[in-house]
């Protein structure tokens, strides 16, 4: 990922509540018939561990009819991607563009990429605590939230029977916060409140984001 120093985000907890806040990744891998992409939603335990060493670990489920669980058995080095808010950003939000004119549209975006070795878990016990944690967290805001208990065992146990388990330990973690750190205090701060006043949550988020990341100079 191409990364301006300014735009480098390497904190482990920020990297970390990135992850546990946006939990759907894109899974990343190599197989024989090239690079594929699959969506998949993940738990991450987190390590405090030192360069070099192990940063936590993802664990999620796929579709046992999805061959990418056979096929990174060739080459385990994997990626996911974990998205966070994004936005436009009109060169009308900067004070200098109405007195210059020297100002060009982007995107100001927060994203991490988890680097690391896959690991194919295909047993039930597995796969069971994954579905289970990740059911609790997704459910954690219903006012009656559904657990596997609310279903039939057998068909619990069925659908189970459909899935695998992967582990990817996460090896680095690379974060970019895109936010506008290279603009001046008072383009920055524009094009922030432009997205504030915004209807919607995601351009929200990221022109708080702008207002909380410190600046380049």
């Amino acid at each position: 990922m191409y990364m301006p120093a300014q735009f480098e985000e390497n904190r482990p907890e920020v990297l970390q509540r990135l992850i546990a806040e946006q939990p759907f990744g894109a899974l990343i891998t190599n197989g024989p018939n090239g690079l594929d992409a699959n969506h998949v939603p993940f738990e991450f335990e987190a390590a405090s561990g030192a360069a070099g060493e192990s940063q936590g670990i993802l664990r999620a489920h796929v579709a046992r009819a999805n061959p990418v669980w056979q096929e990174v058995a060739g080459n385990p080095e994997t990626l996911v991607i974990f998205q966070g808010p994004a936005a436009y950003i009109s060169p009308n939000w900067y004070p200098s563009k109405h007195e210059a004119h020297r100002q060009v549209p982007t995107y100001n975006y927060i994203v991490v990429h988890a680097h690391g070795r896959i690991t194919v878990r295909d047993d039930e016990s597995f796969v069971r605590g994954v579905v289970a944690r990740l059911t609790r967290k997704m459910e954690a805001g219903q006012p009656v939230p559904w657990k596997m208990g609310d279903a039939p065992a057998d068909f619990i146990s069925q659908m189970l029977g459909a899935i695998v388990g992967i582990e990817i330990e996460v090896t680095r973690l690379v974060g970019k916060w895109k936010l506008g750190q290279n603009k001046a205090a008072a383009d920055r701060r524009g094009a922030a409140e432009a997205l504030l006043a915004s209807q919607d949550d995601g351009q929200r988020a990221v022109g708080q984001a702008m207002l909380d990341a410190p600046p380049a100079f």
